[in-house]
């Protein structure tokens, strides 16, 4: 199937783009939650690398480009109604630019009334984002 057919088969929303869940290879964890449009996604495939569509910048860009974090594609899924995609990558270091693994490293505690961090860094954003 040719790469254009396949996009035709993807159903975007009406700015053109789709939800890319992110998720380890290795060990199924949730790692972000990013946008596509057709061109990233065909950059994603192309290059193996992950792409997404930035909605406040208003443009592509490669996960890992001022970090070197990477997300190496492995594996693309998509859900039942083909309005969703589901990437398996290899990540490279923190997906988070706060300095986690995962961007999902606050979890709600009932309790407390709040969500609280329950995971920890894997570098430090200030030496990569703040130079």
């Amino acid at each position: 199937m040719k790469r254009q057919s396949i996009i035709k088969k993807l159903k975007f929303n009406k700015d053109g783009l789709i939800p890319a869940i992110i998720q380890d290879i290795e060990n199924n964890e949730v790692l972000m939650l990013g946008y596509m449009n057709a061109e990233s996604f065909l950059k994603t495939l192309k290059t193996k690398k992950v792409h997404f569509f930035s909605r406040s910048r208003k443009r592509i860009w490669l996960k890992g480009e001022t970090s070197g974090h990477f997300q190496l594609l492995k594996e693309v899924l998509l859900d039942c109604d083909n309005d969703t995609l589901l990437l398996k990558v290899k990540q490279l270091k923190g997906a988070c630019h706060k300095g986690y693994r995962s961007c999902f490293y606050r979890r709600f505690e009932p309790t407390l009334e709040r969500f609280k961090v329950f995971k920890k860094r894997v570098f430090e954003p200030k030496k990569i984002y703040e130079r």
